[in-house]
């Protein structure tokens, strides 16, 4: 159904070129991007699930991690992947909101995700002693809930804003998902309290997780400079993927959401957007595994079980 007052029942998603000589092309190296990501992402929650040293919370974390970005992936890429192979890449009004609310769901639960991740790091170097306790399952399962909660909440906010607009005739969302300036594009009412609204709760959904980033790891990189030559490299190795992880993940997202829509051309907000969409989520199980000594060694004698089977 089209949302009250409007007349557009559906929208046509542009895609990310109209050249008609790179769609085959482009078509077959998302579709190879997308694979890695589901290979990956469910590998690592395959080899997580499977072995119980690997119960941890760092694991239990990086679990979840992966979960949300098979999702978030699968809600994204299949449709851009249609845009390649079909003329008008036509999405209803419901399914596109519904795409928005998953696409905000996920992005802000990562984002949350990854700096309960650098807490846990902070509470393992600093605190080793009462680590155990600290990080207990309890305490675990009661971030992970806070993660979704705050997914949760940022995605109804965005969605009920977007979903309020008044669309009058045009309906061709210059974009290869149904994103939130894509759409204020499109309004022909004033969006100014809608752009106050996005820019409010992406500052909260970004600001927030940096700043327990960054002071985690304040804490972390003072409590390392005590430590011996061989400990301190082994801390810097456990923290090493995660800080790529963040850097890729907030560089991308802040790129594309922390400017006005006036002065950041939509051309170029889509290749931000396909950044954190579609190659993040390709990227951190890679990350993860070729630089994580129990996950490598773990995968090996997984492997190695399997074929001595």
């Amino acid at each position: 159904m089209a949302a009250k007052n409007s007349s557009v029942t559906e929208f046509i998603l542009e895609g990310l070129t109209d050249q008609s000589g790179l769609q085959i092309p482009l078509f077959s190296l998302f579709l190879g991007i997308y694979m890695v990501t589901l290979l990956g992402n469910l590998g690592l929650i395959t080899l997580i699930g499977l072995n119980s040293h690997l119960h941890t919370p760092m694991y239990f974390f990086l679990f979840n991690l992966s979960l949300v970005d098979f999702c978030y992936s699968t809600t994204i890429t299949p449709r851009m992947l249609k845009s390649f192979i079909s003329k008008k890449n036509i999405i209803l009004h419901a399914e596109c909101m519904t795409q928005l609310f998953f696409f905000c769901f996920f992005v802000i639960s990562e984002s949350f995700l990854l700096s309960a991740m650098a807490y846990d790091r902070y509470v393992a170097i600093c605190k080793p002693l009462v680590y155990t306790v600290t990080m207990s399952p309890q305490v675990c399962l009661f971030l992970l809930l806070g993660v979704y909660v705050m997914g949760f909440s940022g995605a109804m906010v965005h969605m009920g804003s977007i979903a309020s607009l008044t669309f009058c005739h045009d309906n061709l969302v210059n974009h290869f998902m149904c994103d939130i300036f894509p759409l204020l594009e499109l309004s022909c009412n004033s969006t100014y309290v809608h752009e106050l609204v996005v820019f409010v709760c992406v500052a909260i959904d970004i600001g927030m997780p940096i700043v327990t980033i960054f002071i985690s790891y304040g804490l972390i990189l003072s409590s390392i400079l005590h430590i011996h030559s061989e400990g301190r490299s082994k801390a810097f190795s456990t923290c090493s993927s995660h800080i790529i992880v963040v850097s890729l993940f907030f560089g991308s997202g802040a790129f594309a959401y922390l400017k006005p829509p006036s002065t950041f051309p939509l051309n170029q907000g889509k290749v931000s957007s396909l950044f954190y969409t579609i190659v993040v989520p390709m990227l951190n199980p890679l990350i993860y595994s070729l630089r994580n000594k129990d996950v490598k060694v773990t995968l090996r004698k997984t492997l190695e079980r399997k074929i001595f089977f």
